[in-house]
């Protein structure tokens, strides 16, 4: 049996083929983590929360729980080289502990595949109002035709099923032509792509007029309006903002070459992810003010506040169309992320090709995701627990099944894994390895169990 620091020297090739360099992971893993959850949920939790110093908070959280966890994640992806399943095992066997981490790996890939069986649904929303926004369909719309179009196209199922079905479709299609031709392509040319349709649209918010109101909605930093909640708040959507505890990054960590380091990789896609949730709020909210409009109504900001905004601008139908185009590569990406857990461990497990694995994976997901198509019509009256079939499938994976995989991936990686394994895969044992063994073995792991306590009643509201 190994002993705890001695670790191995095996080196592993990945089944899938590897990124074909840093910035292609970057990419990759930015593109995962950037989702709609970035364009409306940061923005609006920060201007309820202190604006600016609720920002500070979830820097710090970002920077002291999220990027820690990632790190843990890639290195022990990195390391196993192989689906977040066998990555586990191989490795918990490996470290002289149990083939039982398995099911850490588990966790993460049920999760993505249960998200992306509700995110597909979403990512169908976004595609359809392109084609709405280039049709012109919100030109000079009053607040009741707009909720009236969102309420009759949700309410349809067939409709529906048929976004659902080509947003998934375009997800398998990428996914099916393995990481060099499929994963990294796509990321090389959305990822950019997203970032250029952000800049053009921040350019039209700072000119109209109402971008110091949205600055001041978001910066200005109201320490008085912080109480442990908000600090809860910035922890939780430091960590989910991250696609942490999903075997995205795991995943997406097997692909990595072995000279990147995994340390500067993980501070640029905590810088761009944060980056880039910022910039949408100086989007959105100048729009939102610019037309008296509230900036509270979180999910339906997308799809409705902002479709109105659009429809009553010079120039809307433009600017709308790219607003949903982004909004469709960023929920895309993510669903690439998503799905790959699960079409690597076929491809391993049941000795499918890419394309076969990418088929029936995503055959499996389109299936699950009608009870989210019919959550918003035909089941919709059917409620239990937490609400409708897509209220309990939301509550499963963001308040259970992602917390409780992002706190056992990084106590594997600071307390199972030993010094040498860990420290080979983070460039060694300096002072910047010290700081992350120190955070992951004890700050992130009792913030991770906060946020979840939090999120599934534990902890009452401390305000």
């Amino acid at each position: 049996m190994l002993t705890p620091e001695s670790g191995t020297d095996v080196k592993r090739t990945s089944l899938h083929g590897n990124w074909s360099s840093r910035m292609a992971f970057i990419l990759a893993v930015t593109g995962s983590a950037v989702g709609l959850g970035n364009i409306w949920k940061f923005p609006y939790i920060a201007g309820q929360n202190g604006g600016g110093a609720f920002v500070l908070v979830y820097l710090l959280c970002v920077i002291l729980i999220g990027m820690p966890v990632m790190m843990s994640e890639i290195l022990i992806g990195r390391r196993g080289r192989r689906n977040p399943v066998a990555t586990m095992a191989l490795l918990g066997e490996e470290e002289g502990a149990s083939k039982n981490w398995k099911w850490v790996g588990a966790i993460g890939v049920l999760a993505g595949f249960f998200i992306l069986s509700y995110y597909s649904v979403i990512g169908g929303w976004t595609l359809t109002y392109v084609f709405k926004s280039a049709m012109g369909s919100f030109n000079g719309a009053s607040p009741s035709e707009v909720e009236l179009a969102f309420s009759t196209f949700t309410g349809s199922a067939w409709k529906l099923t048929l976004s659902h079905t080509i947003f998934m479709g375009l997800t398998v299609f990428v996914v099916a032509r393995g990481v060099e031709r499929g994963l990294e392509k796509a990321v090389r040319f959305m990822v950019p792509a997203l970032l250029l349709l952000m800049l053009a649209l921040l350019g039209y918010a700072i000119s109209s007029g109402h971008f110091g109101a949205g600055l001041d909605f978001m910066f200005s930093a109201d320490f008085g309006a912080l109480d442990w909640d908000s600090v809860l708040a910035a922890l939780g959507q430091a960590f989910f903002t991250l696609s942490i505890g999903m075997g995205a990054v795991m995943a997406y960590g097997a692909y990595l070459p072995e000279e990147t380091s995994i340390t500067g990789a993980s501070a640029a896609v905590v810088a761009a992810d944060t980056g880039i949730a910022i910039l949408a709020g100086l989007v959105i909210f100048p729009l939102v003010f610019a037309n008296n409009l509230n900036p509270a109504d979180g999910p339906g900001l997308v799809f409705i506040t902002l479709p109105l905004a659009f429809g009553q601008m010079t120039g809307g139908t433009f600017f709308a169309t790219i607003f949903f185009v982004l909004l469709t590569f960023a929920a895309w990406t993510s669903a690439l992320g998503l799905v790959e857990p699960a079409v690597a461990f076929c491809v391993e497990h049941l000795k499918r090709s890419r394309a076969q694995a990418a088929v029936l994976v995503g055959g499996l997901i389109w299936l699950m995701g009608f009870a989210t198509v019919f959550s918003f019509n035909l089941l919709a009256d059917f409620k239990f627990y937490k609400g409708t079939l897509f209220d309990n499938l939301d509550h499963l994976t963001s308040n259970v099944m992602l917390p409780l995989g992002g706190v056992l991936i990084v106590v594997f990686a600071a307390w199972v894994m030993c010094r040498n394994s860990t420290a080979e895969e983070l460039g060694g044992a300096g002072r910047l390895y010290k700081i992350w063994r120190f955070l992951a073995r004890y700050l992130a792991p009792v913030a991770i169990l906060f946020v979840f306590a939090k999120a599934i009643g534990v902890i009452p509201e401390l305000s």
